[in-house]
């Protein structure tokens, strides 16, 4: 049974081919990426990526120091509330 082929997502003007190229020389140049994010696990950093949408890295970091030393589980922000979390986010809007 042979594979089915992905087809890749064309941007107007941007081929993947140049897509691939772009990728490439970025990899080349930054091969191991930081983010300027603090974070502990992978469940920190979902919540500071999520609050990042909305503000800068420093006011997440700033926000989130307090709220993941309250809440650094799941179960711990649930039993926060929603009150709790946005008392320790609210620098960030």
């Amino acid at each position: 049974m042979a594979k089915a082929k992905k087809s890749a997502k064309r941007i107007k003007g941007f081929p993947p081919e140049k897509a691939a190229e772009f990728y490439r020389r970025l990899a080349k140049a930054r091969p191991d990426p930081k983010t300027e994010l603090d974070y502990t696990d992978p469940y920190t950093r979902v919540v500071a990526v999520a609050l990042s949408a909305q503000a800068t890295d420093v006011s997440v970091n700033k926000a989130t120091r307090g709220l993941f030393s309250a809440a650094d589980t799941p179960a711990k922000m649930v039993a926060l509330g929603e009150e709790g979390v946005a008392g320790h986010i609210r620098t960030i809007g």
